[in-house]
């Protein structure tokens, strides 16, 4: 790790550094269920930390509560409950964990109010690491529901399948779906209902605090034209995307997209990764690739599942060819809360909820 550029973690408007997980002597598969970083948290002594929290003075002392998923609790308590012994003994606290299997809200109590302060913020960093490894659930979209681009899609896949025929890993497989075309805002991993509606509560405030005032009742109208790669080598492609034209409407389109990212990611529900979202609509995944060999409805045998390599494809003619294909222009019409697995009636992806654009 570089000592002068150390990995931060960001949780709601605090920052933490982070230190090199320690190693220890434990089993592989223990280590991976229970994996705690190890940070640099001044908690204890600096009251900044306290902003914002429900500290409540009792005859005993101070305590507050934390209302979290129970699928994080296993990870607060630790192998043999080391993890929770530890944060107790190191804040001197006393924490209170809902049995396994039973939601409900860990407390946290203690004779000092800076100790209790510090147990809460560990806790905190323990919860955005394990988010950090889950997968997501969700994710915020703007859904391609222009019946030319649609159209003009078909048309590339078709005019794509017939001028590459024979190219390494080409086939009309790894094709998304024209009722499935869409951007990507950002993804969240949502572990229970509480937190879905949570999602959905910021996606409404978002309307009134950001989408209006950035849109000012105006149309979005921007366009998609040219493809590009998600990786350095055209000849092992693993997803193709249409990029979005430059111009003011695009740029709008970004500021909105990032401050959304922001406003999402103060949430503790969203990661932001990177300074600046990278708007795209993508055409061709080889996650989407198919066994030939399967039949349709069967599930893999035991032991067998996601263990197949995934097949990239030859982008190298396709590219020359297409490389500015023109998909047309898209208004930008709804953002939606969408869920990564189930479709709805239209073909799209489930909506857990939506706002309208502009």
């Amino acid at each position: 790790m570089d000592v002068l550029r150390p990995q931060i973690i960001r949780i709601g408007d605090r920052c933490y550094r982070k230190n090199p997980t320690l190693n220890r002597d434990v089993n592989a598969l223990e280590e991976e269920e229970y994996e705690e970083p190890v940070v640099q948290c001044d908690s204890w002594k600096d009251e900044s930390c306290d902003i914002g929290l429900d500290i409540q003075e009792t005859d005993c002392g101070f305590q507050t509560s934390v209302n979290l998923p129970s699928a994080f609790f296993k990870h607060i308590i630790g192998r043999k409950a080391e993890t929770k012994r530890r944060l107790e003994n190191e804040t001197k606290t006393q924490i209170k964990i809902p049995r396994e299997g039973v939601e409900g809200d860990i407390v946290i109590t203690g004779p000092e109010r800076n100790g209790v302060v510090s147990a809460k913020t560990r806790i905190d960093v323990i919860v955005d690491s394990v988010r950090r490894r889950e997968p997501f659930t969700h994710f915020l979209s703007l859904p391609v529901t222009s019946p030319s681009v649609r159209e003009k899609f078909l048309e590339f896949q078709e005019e794509v399948l017939r001028s590459c025929d024979g190219d390494r890993g080409i086939d009309e497989t790894i094709f998304q779906k024209p009722e499935k075309l869409h951007l990507t805002i950002g993804t969240l991993a949502l572990l229970n209902q509480r937190e879905i509606q949570q999602a959905m509560d910021t996606l409404e405030e978002c309307k009134t605090s950001l989408i209006e005032p950035i849109l000012r009742g105006e149309d979005l109208r921007v366009r998609l034209q040219g493809l590009e790669y998600m990786n350095d080598d055209p000849s092992a492609v693993d997803v193709l995307y249409a990029k979005i034209q430059p111009g003011d409407q695009a740029e709008r389109l970004q500021i909105l997209a990032d401050r959304l990212v922001d406003r999402f990611s103060t949430t503790g529900l969203m990661q932001q990764e990177y300074s600046r979202v990278k708007l795209h609509m993508t055409v061709m995944n080889t996650l989407m690739r198919r066994d030939p060999t399967s039949i349709p409805g069967e599930r893999p045998p035991e032991g067998k599942r996601g263990n197949k390599e995934r097949e990239s494809f030859d982008a190298m003619n396709l590219m020359k060819k297409f490389g500015h294909y023109d998909f047309g222009d898209y208004t930008v019409d709804s953002l939606h809360l969408s869920q990564r697995h189930g479709l709805g009636k239209d073909g799209y992806y489930v909506c857990a909820g939506a706002v309208s654009l502009p």
